[in-house]
């Protein structure tokens, strides 16, 4: 199962602006979703960024996993956050959410033993 996180994240961020490039409208009116789901408003940034990681757990999306966690550390996120988010997710995603909990136990000790 182990998979380099902080490498993968980076891979994922060079192959989107491939797709940017070669795509540009349909990753503007992303980018744009993006910036305007995570503006401040009722919730902070990090607050929305641990939903954003509960849900990449239920769906078990491992590159979304390896986005949330990165810029939920960046946004502030502490480990307990962090694994409050897990704990949340688990109980929404049953057996399925609690194995992809493990993807984002191995990426968040990947991404604190590192700069963010």
């Amino acid at each position: 199962m182990s998979r380099d996180f902080p490498a993968y994240y980076k891979d994922l961020q060079a192959h989107i602006s491939e797709i940017r490039r070669e795509h540009p409208a349909i990753m503007s009116g992303f980018q744009e979703l993006s910036k305007n789901a995570l503006a401040p408003g009722a919730l902070d940034l990090k607050t929305k960024e641990l939903i954003a990681l509960g849900i990449a757990i239920a769906i078990r999306c491992d590159g979304c996993i390896a986005f949330h966690i990165h810029n939920a550390l960046q946004a502030g996120a502490s480990r307990p956050e962090i694994l409050d988010t897990v704990a949340v997710a688990v109980l929404m995603g049953g057996g399925p959410s609690l194995m992809y909990s493990a993807h984002v136990m191995e990426a968040l000790d990947q991404f604190t033993a590192q700069p963010v």
